[in-house]
């Protein structure tokens, strides 16, 4: 729910309120398609600091699940819907195609990338589970953990090719890998994997934020003062809309109600790690 309908509404909130406010000169002036890309990505949520203090601090449990839940998803949601309003803004330099047939393009487009990518990740998972269920790889655990890393990336790899969503298929196929493959594993290749993938994970990223700090001082970066400060009011309105009226729409119908600090945290901690 909030993955996915409420990075939708953030995403409408801040691309829709960048291009407003370019268009009154308030910010730099974006076309509607840059506007709404820059509102895609901004609007995802990876809250890796936040989810250490949450365990530093031993939070409530319902806290902990519903901001990693949406975490865990949204990424893969801001990017398919990125590449739909760049996919939007190519097919829009077609003179002969309405606003309404661009509008539902984009979204049959949309869906199509995002149950596609789904469908590959899922089916992957599913043979993976079958192969470790019914042939015996126990008695060579390098075997099996190459079987399964085979089958991790794969799905990314003909998603891509297919021109859906790599990380959709990859994630899909991870949740339900940690269901059905990862039991039938032997326990030296359950631990092998978790540690590899962990280690590989952890370089990954942190090669990500060396870059990203390091690309400050290697090109020339052009500063717009206006457009951050507007870019955090606007994220700010865009989690309010997201949190708060989801949160009372759930509520009605989980007998566990998240309460109003539980979304006031939750609001907060979308927003810093979004301006982050």
């Amino acid at each position: 729910m909030f993955a996915v309908f409420g990075t939708t509404i953030s995403a409408v909130i801040v691309g829709g309120g960048l291009y407003l406010l370019g268009l009154i000169s308030l910010v730099d002036k974006l076309n509607i398609y840059q506007s709404f890309a820059f509102g895609c990505l901004i609007s995802a949520v990876d809250p890796v600091a936040t989810l250490a203090i949450f365990h530093a601090l031993d939070v409530n449990p319902t806290l902990n699940m519903l901001v990693f839940g949406e975490s865990v998803v949204n990424d893969a949601v801001s990017i398919v819907m990125t590449k739909t309003v760049l996919n939007a803004e190519k097919h829009s330099a077609d003179s002969d195609t309405s606003m309404a047939a661009l509008i539902f393009g984009s979204f049959g487009n949309f869906l199509l990338m995002f149950l596609g990518s789904a469908i590959i990740g899922v089916v992957f998972a599913l043979i993976s589970a079958l192969i470790t269920k019914h042939i015996n790889l126990r008695k060579t655990p390098s075997l099996e953990l190459a079987t399964l890393l085979i089958f991790s990336f794969l799905p990314y790899f003909i998603s891509e090719s297919l021109d859906l969503s790599g990380i959709m298929a990859i994630l899909f196929c991870g949740i339900v890998m940690s269901h059905y493959a990862h039991h039938n594993l032997s326990p030296v290749t359950q631990i092998s994997v978790q540690q590899i993938l962990r280690t590989v994970a952890f370089m990954a990223e942190t090669c990500v934020f060396a870059y990203l700090g390091l690309s400050l001082f290697t090109r020339h970066l052009s500063l717009s003062l206006s457009l951050v400060a507007w870019s955090i009011v606007l994220i700010l309105i865009g989690r309010a809309f997201n949190t708060f009226p989801l949160s009372a729409l759930v509520n009605r119908f989980r007998s566990v109600k998240i309460s109003f600090e539980t979304q006031f945290i939750m609001w907060f901690s979308g927003e810093f790690v979004c301006d982050l």
